[in-house]
């Protein structure tokens, strides 16, 4: 059971000051720990960028605490969109809408559009009440790497870069939020995440699913991303097996993530069986891929998981993953 923890009134003061003086702080949400900063302050967002290595052009999150926030940052939101917010808010749901006014390009990579999102994890929500404003924050992590789902990880990481740690925990669901983007009344899914097409198309009714010539840039849309230094090769599911026996000839070192237990033991195998239940998994997706990165293994072999809806942003992350890893290695 994840536990419900709040900052102490020391840590939260300390929080409060950093982001004031334009300083960066890591608080967890819901879904990864956040990289966070004044998103007011465009000079505090682009340390952001400085820290994670992450390309100019590329938004962020604006975190704020409540709907009644959501005004101050889109200057259009269609009803759509509103019964989104007040169905998922708070949760695991960004919304990509028109920017207002004041918000800075900084935070927007230059578009004309904001994404916005409500986290529920409990410190995350005491910090951007007593903020009272929005907190832009990717995920805490250098750029293209695994998202951290401890503050073990952004220590790790990120170490003196941030100012000040909090620590709630273990993240709940451990994947990024679903991001749903509105071009006038049209609702586009760009990323999956924990809140599913098929919970969103009841109340927005119509929904396109995928990038298209129009859509805006997102958070975690490039096509390398979420991956480890160690080359993730994903292997058919029937084959992970025969595939492990094989890439460990000769006594090379393979760590393979996988959905159920080997049907034999192999010496040089690191085998994680994450577990057949989506959720499960997710949860600990980042977690066993840290691991497996620091087993010493040549490549990640990963069981390719089911093509069920409830596996789509499992699967989302683990093909970005991949998609790092040279042909070659693969043979």
């Amino acid at each position: 059971m994840v536990r419900v923890l709040r900052a102490t009134e020391a840590e939260l003061e300390s929080a409060l000051r950093s982001l004031r003086a334009g300083e960066l702080v890591a608080f967890p949400t819901e879904t990864v720990y956040g990289l966070g900063a004044d998103a007011g302050n465009p000079a505090a967002v682009r340390r952001i960028f400085e820290v994670k290595g992450r390309p100019a052009h590329h938004p962020v999150i604006v975190h704020l605490s409540g709907i009644e926030q959501l005004h101050d940052w889109a200057r259009e939101v269609p009803q759509s969109a509103l019964r989104l917010a007040e169905r998922f808010w708070p949760g695991p749901l960004t919304l990509v809408l028109p920017r207002a006014a004041k918000v800075s390009e900084v935070v927007t990579g230059g578009q004309d559009t904001v994404a916005l999102r409500v986290p529920s994890h409990p410190m995350a929500q005491q910090l951007l009440a007593a903020f009272q404003g929005g907190i832009a924050a990717p995920s805490a992590n250098r750029y293209g790497r695994l998202s951290p789902t401890r503050a073990e990880h952004v220590r790790e990481e990120l170490g003196a870069a941030v100012s000040v740690i909090l620590d709630g925990g273990e993240c709940q669901i451990g994947l990024e939020s679903t991001i749903v983007a509105f071009q006038g009344r049209q609702a586009r899914l760009l990323r999956p995440g924990a809140i599913t097409a098929a919970q969103i198309r009841p109340v927005v009714g119509e929904l396109e699913v995928g990038a298209d010539e129009a859509s805006p840039r997102v958070p975690g849309s490039t096509t390398v991303h979420y991956a480890p230094a160690t080359p993730v090769i994903l292997v058919p599911a029937g084959q992970i097996d025969s595939r492990a026996e094989a890439f460990s000839a000769g006594g090379r070192r393979v760590a393979v993530l996988a959905w159920r237990a080997p049907l034999a033991s192999h010496s040089s195998v690191t085998w994680i069986n994450a577990g057949q239940r989506a959720q499960q998994y997710g949860h600990g997706l980042y977690d066993h891929l840290r691991a497996l990165d620091k087993s010493g293994c040549r490549w990640i072999l990963v069981q390719d998981v089911p093509d069920a809806e409830a596996w789509a942003a499992i699967r989302d992350r683990l093909r970005r993953a991949a998609a790092a890893a040279r042909p070659e290695e693969a043979t």
